[in-house]
């Protein structure tokens, strides 16, 4: 049984940093992705950050240059570096593990639909304020 758990959200004003972890137990797959996605209310789940297994990483325009995605495999745990904070990145912030991925000639990568996630945490809120 996969068990995802997220922490380190909180209200923060415009400029600052967050730093978002996700706790994983279980087993997911010998090849898989992981995910940071975002909700705000009224809008869709959106996918933001993604790291496949192997190393790759995926993240939406909108968070480039000001998020990372990193891994501590020791602690087995994923993290979102989030830096330079605007209030439209106000929202629950959820991780999610999924077993599926694709293949193109440069590697494998992860979907970016939330559909394509098996497992999910909880969420944390992210406030961002002006």
């Amino acid at each position: 049984q996969v068990q995802l758990v997220e922490s380190g959200g909180g209200s923060v004003q415009s400029g600052g940093s967050l730093r978002l972890s996700c706790a994983v137990s279980g087993y997911i797959s010998s090849r898989y992705c992981m995910g940071w996605f975002r909700q705000a209310p009224g809008k869709e789940r959106e996918s933001i950050a993604s790291r496949e297994s192997g190393g790759s990483t995926t993240y939406a325009d909108s968070v480039k240059g000001r998020f990372t995605i990193l891994r501590d495999n020791a602690k087995n745990t994923l993290y979102l570096q989030m830096n330079s904070l605007r209030p439209d990145d106000t929202a629950m912030y959820y991780c999610a593990a999924a077993s599926a991925y694709y293949s193109t000639a440069t590697g494998y990568y992860c979907i970016q639909s939330a559909s394509g996630y098996n497992y999910w945490g909880q969420g944390t809120q992210v406030t961002v304020s002006s």
